[in-house]
């Protein structure tokens, strides 16, 4: 008897539309590395990949993610891939996304989110929406932010009690913003019952706890789209 082929997972990715970095006068915007790794993780096990934003079309890349230290073989495929450039340039309005037409959704990084997707209302209300619905919520580095604006039902945060990570204290020190954000995520993860895990800064590191997926820096942002991949499976 033939057997009918698998349909393909559906995955959202939703990336910041925030281009200033407090009150530094620098820019910012989404991190590369967490956007283009997991978006080929994803692509590689042939999900269909949406790109969603705040404000639609093309978000912010944060420059210093662009910068050539920053560059893995990942980025370097996206450098070549005119399609994918595309594609990220017309991002759908999170305003427009309907929840059910998705099986996933992946927050990637950078400092962008701590300010616009935190409390953005559409965000907000996604993301309780496939959590409820037991589906995969996953968010690399700074965008574990994003989940620090829900509640479940009964009025307590999203994520208290649960195992998460992000961008550690130490690492946001190391980058010399701790002053210039307008909150640490570590802290703000705990302060909200979140049982924070990591590892020694810039190592990768992914926490998953039921369907809820956290990755800590960049170098985890791979290994959470795998872990997103293990529970479509």
């Amino acid at each position: 008897m033939n057997k009918t082929p698998a349909t393909p997972p559906r995955v959202l990715m939703v990336l910041t539309s925030h281009d200033r970095l407090g009150d530094t006068g620098r820019k910012t915007g989404f991190w590369l590395e967490e956007f283009v790794a997991p978006y080929y993780v994803f692509v590689d096990a042939g999900a269909r990949v949406t790109l969603a934003s705040p404000a639609g079309g093309q978000p912010p890349l944060d420059p210093t993610s662009a910068e050539p230290d920053h560059q893995t073989d990942a980025t370097r495929r996206f450098d070549a891939d005119d399609e994918a450039k595309r594609q990220l340039a017309r991002t759908q309005r999170l305003a427009d996304v309907d929840p059910g037409d998705f099986d996933a959704v992946f927050y990637p990084g950078g400092h962008g989110p701590l300010w616009d997707l935190t409390g953005d209302v559409h965000s907000i209300a996604l993301i309780r929406a496939m959590f409820d619905a037991g589906k995969p919520v996953a968010a690399v580095c700074h965008a574990p932010a994003v989940l620090t604006g829900v509640s479940r039902e009964d009025g307590d945060p999203l994520v208290a009690g649960r195992r998460v990570t992000g961008f550690t204290n130490s690492e946001e020190a190391a980058v010399g913003l701790t002053g210039h954000v307008p909150f640490l995520l570590e802290d703000r993860l705990k302060d909200q019952g979140g049982r924070f895990g990591r590892a020694e800064d810039w190592s990768a590191h992914v926490e998953v706890d039921g369907h809820l997926v956290t990755g800590q820096n960049p170098a985890s942002s791979a290994p959470a789209a795998e872990a997103v991949l293990g529970l479509l499976r």
